[in-house]
């Protein structure tokens, strides 16, 4: 007797779910359409080493480079303008910094390649904490190895945004 409603609730959630709309962005894999329209984004050169890994991260996200490949045209162009900060947190006692924050933000643009119109403007970003320790070596390679985890972190956030954008019909 309790079964009953169980599978009636079961099925009507069911039937509800299957009517929404829901469909997987990567549907068809590398040859569905999003997979296919990330393909032809060229990604314009970026300024300075943060702007070399998060290019180089876009690249890879995006299926490799359109014009290094002559794969073909671009049929849009992708420009990212990033703003990399290092900035000290908690002083101690002896004026020495304790902790430091790397920030990268990035604004980018996705641009129809054939008519210069901007499709999509919109912005990125991540931080990271760095603990600030007594061996200089130890606090660049900290310092570094943010650098690049945050490259990581705002291409897959650009790249999500972007299989969204050309998603839409």
């Amino acid at each position: 007797m309790t079964r009953a409603p169980i599978l009636v609730g079961t099925l009507l959630a069911a039937l509800t779910l299957s009517g929404c709309g829901l469909q997987p962005m990567y549907a068809g894999g590398g040859s569905g359409a999003v997979a296919q329209a990330l393909g032809t984004v060229a990604v314009a050169p970026i300024e300075g080493q943060a702007g070399w890994l998060v290019r180089n991260a876009l690249v890879d996200r995006l299926g490799g480079d359109v014009e290094a490949t002559g794969a073909g045209a671009a049929r849009y162009r992708l420009e990212v303008r990033l703003d990399d900060k290092l900035e000290g947190l908690g002083l101690l006692g002896n004026d020495t910094i304790a902790r430091e924050r790397r920030t990268l933000r990035a604004r980018y643009q996705l641009i129809e390649a054939a008519s210069g119109v901007i499709l999509l403007d919109a912005t990125a970003g991540s931080d990271a904490g760095i603990d600030v320790v007594s061996s200089e070596y130890a606090v660049i390679a900290a310092e570094q190895t943010a650098l690049e985890n945050l490259a990581k972190v705002v291409a897959d956030q650009i790249v999500t945004r972007l299989a969204v954008k050309l998603r839409q019909p």
